[in-house]
């Protein structure tokens, strides 16, 4: 017989963890329906469990959600903020901010410029998302996929399939959206607009990473949810393309960074300049994903997550804050600001 339960989860961030939470759930032949809350951060849970109690219930789907560093539990628990992160992601972000302003100075990186983002910006942004938790569904598409593959013996094919689905899928599909952008006129506010509206989602995204505020997180745009489910669904088929499709799929998965770079490409009113941008940004989160393709790594589960959350997240800020800047700078409302 069916019941109801609900369950407090730990762990959660974006909406991406909201999917994978319901995905991996839902699979399971006992559940009949699973519905996850961000805002509340919990899940409540249709299913068939026997007599079994709640905190057995808990046990065992805590060992499912926790391959993606998440966690169940009956009670809510106490949210601890680790403070000492900071001691070592500040002078860290510092040093990266400095040795950045220097290199824009000196002519020799060129990675904001003009109140748009560039191709150095988005690859640095591919960067930081692959190192955030908005790339747990992508992350958790990788490994199931390379588990399930491997069982047949087949490692190398399916990470060459997925990658290069993915790169490839971003460049058109991100030249498609650059397409559309040239049935729209953008005057100077408009372009201001999108620029502060990308600057925006860029600085809720920095501060969410930082896990300090738990109402931020809320904030995040998200695609459709019933588009997300579909892309996440391709992973299911049973087919010897099935990894070329996912790479593809991930264009569509909820992760705020990937919107952020689409809205941007919309605004380039041109199929290169929105290819180049997406795939730019593409390349920048290959180095991480390639890495989990072909090993067990998860920054989550590392000691060390609160510090590379937190660095990113200032690092993220400080991006974001530029880019805001710039905009301010580019519609002639404050004057030019350390020649960025």
């Amino acid at each position: 017989m069916n019941k109801t339960y609900k369950f407090h989860i730990s762990g959660m961030h974006c909406n991406a963890c909201v999917l994978l939470t319901e995905s991996d759930l839902g699979d399971l032949p006992n559940i009949s329906k699973v519905k996850a809350s961000l805002k509340d951060n919990d899940v409540e849970i249709i299913g068939n469990f026997g007599d079994k109690l709640p905190e057995q219930i808990v046990d065992e789907l805590s060992l499912i959600l926790e391959k993606h560093g998440y966690k169940l539990s009956v009670k809510k628990e106490n949210r601890k903020i680790i403070w000492s992160d900071f001691k070592i992601a500040i002078p860290i972000t510092i040093i990266f901010t400095i040795i950045f302003i220097f290199l824009q100075k000196i002519g020799l990186v060129n990675i904001i410029g003009g109140g748009r983002v560039t191709y150095g910006t988005a690859f640095i942004i591919g960067i930081v998302a692959s190192l955030s938790s908005c790339m747990a569904v992508v992350g958790g598409l990788l490994l199931s996929m390379s588990a399930t593959f491997a069982k047949e013996g087949d490692i190398i094919r399916p990470q060459i399939l997925f990658h290069t689905g993915r790169v490839i899928s971003f460049f058109i599909l991100g030249g498609v959206i650059g397409l559309i952008g040239t049935a729209f006129t953008l005057n100077i506010f408009s372009t201001f607009a999108i620029g502060l509206f990308v600057g925006l989602v860029m600085l809720i995204l920095g501060l969410n990473l930082l896990d300090i505020f738990p109402w931020v997180k809320n904030l995040q745009p998200s695609i459709p949810k019933f588009l997300s489910k579909h892309a996440l669904g391709v992973s299911k088929l049973n087919h010897i393309l099935t990894p070329f499709l996912v790479g593809i799929a991930t264009f569509f998965l909820p992760c705020g960074f990937t919107q952020s770079m689409q809205v941007f490409s919309l605004t380039t009113g041109s199929f290169l300049k929105g290819g180049f941008t997406m795939l730019a940004f593409a390349l920048g989160t290959l180095p991480v994903l390639a890495l989990i393709s072909f090993s067990s790594f998860s920054i989550k589960k590392s000691k060390r997550s609160g510090i590379f959350f937190k660095t990113a997240g200032l690092i993220v800020i400080m991006f974001a804050l530029l880019n805001i800047i710039n905009s301010l700078v580019f519609i002639g409302i404050i004057p030019p600001f350390l020649n960025l």
